[in-house]
């Protein structure tokens, strides 16, 4: 991107702050910055199918996407990543050169920085500090896909709508302050319909969990967008189920 663009000083910013590239020295990320496209998509729209997956690599300055895998038959959608502003994708294909089978589609107006994912596969052998970043930002997604194929296989909707939510708390908001609802962050806002598509589930199954959270004062709704009034009650909904189904398991044996 060249200096000169209007969109250069916040996004190089939010290149700077973002987990695979905090490490790097600023004179090597200026040089690599340069390499980078401004790009904006609408919100709804595709940002990459399969095959693009293999072609290039992203870094979010503003708004979300969501990674899914698509049903043909049906056209069902199983979403496996949310991510924001500085997050980096296709990770998966950076490593291994090959087409991913996802799609990535925007969940809000987006503003991008886009590279070919060849120069980026180079910057890992080039530098030493990238690479260093770039295995913890891969070992990160191994751990969320891991996570989410135990809560499908081994969860009921309820308390995977209970982890999904606890997962995206943002907790250094009321660090100091225990009487301060929670705030979430990325899921905030979205359709029961969407996080239905985060837990495997359909949008009538996640509005009743949801009105049972809010009756056992656990959630508020303000406007189009939740937040946590009750987290202690809410982790302690989830540990009691595991408790639960630990003493099943041990009755069984």
């Amino acid at each position: 991107m060249r200096p000169d663009s209007p969109f250069y000083l916040q996004s190089f910013e939010v290149l700077k702050k973002s987990a695979l590239f905090s490490r790097l020295d600023e004179d090597v990320l200026r040089k690599m910055f340069l390499i980078f496209r401004h790009q904006e998509w609408e919100k709804k729209q595709v940002v990459m199918e399969p095959a693009q997956t293999a072609e290039q690599f992203f870094v979010l300055v503003t708004g979300r996407v969501k990674v899914v895998r698509t049903n043909p038959a049906t056209g069902r959608e199983f979403t496996l990543f949310l991510f924001g502003s500085g997050d980096c994708f296709d990770v998966v294909s950076l490593l291994d050169g090959k087409k991913h089978d996802v799609y990535v589609v925007a969940m809000d107006d987006l503003s991008v920085l886009s590279a070919p994912i060849d120069t980026v596969r180079d910057w890992i052998n080039k530098h030493p500090e990238f690479n260093r970043s770039f295995l913890p930002c891969l070992g990160k997604q191994m751990r969320v896909l891991t996570e989410l194929a135990s809560d499908v296989a081994l969860h009921d909707t309820e308390i995977r709508l209970a982890k999904l939510i606890l997962r995206h708390i943002d907790h250094e908001y009321n660090e100091d302050n225990d009487n301060v609802p929670s705030r979430l962050k990325l899921i905030k806002d979205l359709s029961h319909e969407e996080l239905a598509g985060m837990i495997g589930s359909v949008r009538a199954v996640v509005n009743r969990h949801l009105q049972k959270l809010k009756q056992e004062g656990i959630m508020i709704a303000h406007r189009g967008y939740l937040e946590i009034k009750d987290l202690h009650a809410l982790i302690r909904k989830i540990e009691e189920h595991l408790h639960f189904n630990k003493d099943k398991n041990n009755e069984k044996g």
